[in-house]
């Protein structure tokens, strides 16, 4: 087998912030040893592909046309990005397609004409040469699109009840919780007995969840909000949220809740309760600073939490254990639901672009590059 030649999507920043988004054309060598040829069949546009891709550009007042798009980045982020400026990268976390041509090795051999799904970047684009040891079989049957999104939201679900339970917490508050990744922790709690506070900020939202069984459902957007809030944490006894949006008082406002339901029937202490309230901070789905109003003493943390650096604290055994679920229930607990479906091409037009990096709640969009 010769070079295969293919398009993928490329981002760039200019010293003078230009940030460029283009197809560009690329030649990949024959695999060899352990590595696989992928003809990529469908890619989710996840909110970390957006900070790659165009971070906080001026997307809607970009150049569009050619194949490409144009936009103004900040002076202040160009000052953030600079190991960036001038390096052309590929986009796309993770993917699913099939297997058309393998090295010698016998995990890649085996691979031949499998449909499979993977998280190596780069995975906007036709074809992607990965490592044979690092994919997820797909079950027979299951399609690409099916399998497009297996790796960063069910690990993250599944990574956020593994954090709880290994930080000794019982009960657990999740943010923007009618994602596709917000329904798939509705259904792990449930089937695990997991207590799930979900906060949404729309009845529609709300709704979707109640649908699937979900237990605590708060709209941020109510008048009796923060009374609801107080409610729900002293039902379940929730020590622990993850929280997507970043920016704005809504972490501040978990806190207090926890801080005042450790509190309740207690003797008064200077330094509030003992009870450990964390707050992980893992999206940013809200730019604005985090605002933090210290009403709920000393005994609190507030910090970053990312899948990756998760999954390597967490060890292989653990890994395997997780990647093994996500496999057996992929079209279950892990089934992930799509707002459209788009070309390479169309990524780039002008509609498409404003409407995926809008990154609104529960409206995913799926790439198929060859489709």
């Amino acid at each position: 087998m010769g070079e295969t030649r293919g398009l993928k999507i490329l981002t760039s920043l200019a010293q003078d912030g230009r940030l460029t988004v283009k197809l560009a054309e690329e030649s990949l060598p024959p695999p060899t040893g352990y590595e696989i040829l992928v003809r990529v069949e469908a890619a989710p546009i996840n909110p970390s592909d957006l900070g790659l891709l165009f971070g906080p550009a001026d997307v809607a007042n970009a150049d569009y046309g050619d194949g490409r798009i144009v936009a103004q980045m900040p002076d202040a982020a160009v000052r953030a990005m600079a190991a960036r400026i001038g390096e052309a990268m590929p986009v796309g976390n993770e993917g699913a397609g099939t297997v058309i041509a393998a090295g010698d090795a016998a995990e890649a051999q085996a691979l031949l004409g499998r449909r499979v799904a993977c998280v190596p970047g780069g995975m906007f684009a036709q074809y992607r040469l990965v490592d044979a040891r690092s994919v997820l079989l797909l079950p027979e049957g299951a399609s690409a699109e099916q399998g497009a999104s297996a790796f960063v939201n069910p690990l993250t679900a599944l990574g956020f009840v593994e954090t709880a339970r290994a930080q000794g917490h019982k009960a657990i508050v999740h943010t923007a919780a009618a994602s596709n990744l917000g329904q798939m922790l509705v259904r792990i709690a449930r089937e695990d007995g997991i207590p799930l506070i979900n906060i949404v900020r729309s009845e529609a939202q709300a709704a979707t969840l109640r649908g699937l069984g979900a237990d605590h459902v708060l709209d941020s957007s109510q008048a009796d909000f923060l009374q609801a809030l107080q409610d729900a944490v002293e039902a379940t006894g929730a020590t622990i949220a993850f929280d997507a949006i970043g920016g704005g008082t809504l972490v501040s406002q978990i806190l207090h809740a926890m801080e005042r339901a450790a509190s309740k029937g207690a003797a008064y202490s200077r330094y509030g309760s003992d009870v450990l309230k964390q707050a992980y901070i893992y999206g940013a789905l809200d730019t604005a600073p985090t605002v933090i109003t210290r009403s709920f003493g000393f005994g609190w943390s507030v910090g970053g939490w990312l899948l990756f650096p998760f999954l390597q604290r967490a060890g292989a055994e653990t890994v395997e254990r997780m990647r093994q679920r996500v496999r057996d229930s992929l079209t279950t607990t892990f089934a992930s639901a799509y707002k459209a479906r788009i070309s390479l091409q169309d990524a780039l037009s002008r509609d498409a672009a404003l409407a995926y990096n809008a990154r609104r709640t529960g409206e995913k969009y799926l790439i198929l590059p060859n489709g």
